[in-house]
């Protein structure tokens, strides 16, 4: 299960690599359970960009909160360190097709397909 937005996709960190992934960016603030690190297959950890604790536990994936989430996200990302690891997501996505992984189940309601729209724009 991907999400398609321009040269980025979303995706579980759990599922085997297609191998034309490019960049694999983890973009969970908590590392996933179950998962060794050298078994993720994955670039770089980029924890400084996921959603603060607080909204995290708030939202708790209930798609009927996505909206509010969706919006309470995109406020936290105006925030220096967080607007600094967009930028570098930036970044990966100009040089090379990007993914971004994370724990979630419910792939389309999460940071990870939040940030996969902001990047395309």
């Amino acid at each position: 299960m991907s999400k398609r937005s321009h040269r980025i996709d979303c995706r579980r960190v759990y599922e085997e690599s297609p191998g034309k992934d490019g960049k694999r960016v983890l973009v969970d603030r908590v590392w996933p359970r179950g998962i060794r690190k050298e078994d993720a297959h994955l670039d770089e950890w980029l924890r400084e960009v996921a959603p603060s604790t607080d909204l995290r536990r708030w939202y708790g994936h209930q798609p009927e909160r996505f909206a509010e989430f969706r919006r309470r996200y995109l406020e936290e990302l105006r925030e220096p360190e967080r607007r600094q690891a967009l930028d570098h997501l930036r970044e990966l996505a100009a040089e090379d097709h990007l993914t971004l992984l994370t724990a979630t189940k419910d792939v389309e309601h999460s940071q990870a397909a939040v940030l996969a729209e902001r990047l395309g724009r």
